[in-house]
């Protein structure tokens, strides 16, 4: 099958594997990224861990729906708004602000990871990375 003269059809599900494989070493290196400036802060371990769950709070804008969920989940899971704070803590020589930026960069790192990506608002489950949760068949 081709999509025009002289070029063969693709599809999109053959040539993602590295993509995703190559998105998750990236979330590896924002989780390392993370760790590295928090313990710059003198950051504990004992904290670092729990911490790295408060950006997931922002599913609680699932309670207004899919299109409000996916706005307030993506706002608190993408490297722009962790690099913001992270570098307005630098910029401002404000600990507190830059072992904020720190955690949402290492948790968007660790979502990376796991393969949770940033949410479209058609369904939790459908993200930039593919479709997450169980498939059932159609």
């Amino acid at each position: 099958m081709t999509d025009s003269p002289g070029h063969d059809h693709v599809h999109l599900e053959e040539t993602t594997p590295w993509v995703r494989r190559w998105l998750r070493l990236e979330g590896f290196a924002g989780l390392a990224l993370g760790w590295v400036v928090w313990q710059s802060y003198g950051g504990e371990l004992f904290w670092f861990v729990p911490l790295l769950l408060v950006p997931d709070v922002s599913t609680a804008g699932y309670l207004g729906g899919n299109h409000t969920g996916a706005i307030a989940y993506n706002v608190a899971h993408n490297w722009f708004v962790g690099g913001v704070v992270l570098g307005l803590g630098v910029w401002l020589s404000t600990p507190v602000l830059g072992m904020a930026g720190a955690i949402l960069v290492a948790h968007t790192g660790i979502d990376r990871v796991l393969g949770y990506g940033l949410k479209y608002p058609t369904s939790f489950q459908d993200t930039h990375l593919g479709r997450i949760g169980r498939q059932t068949p159609a």
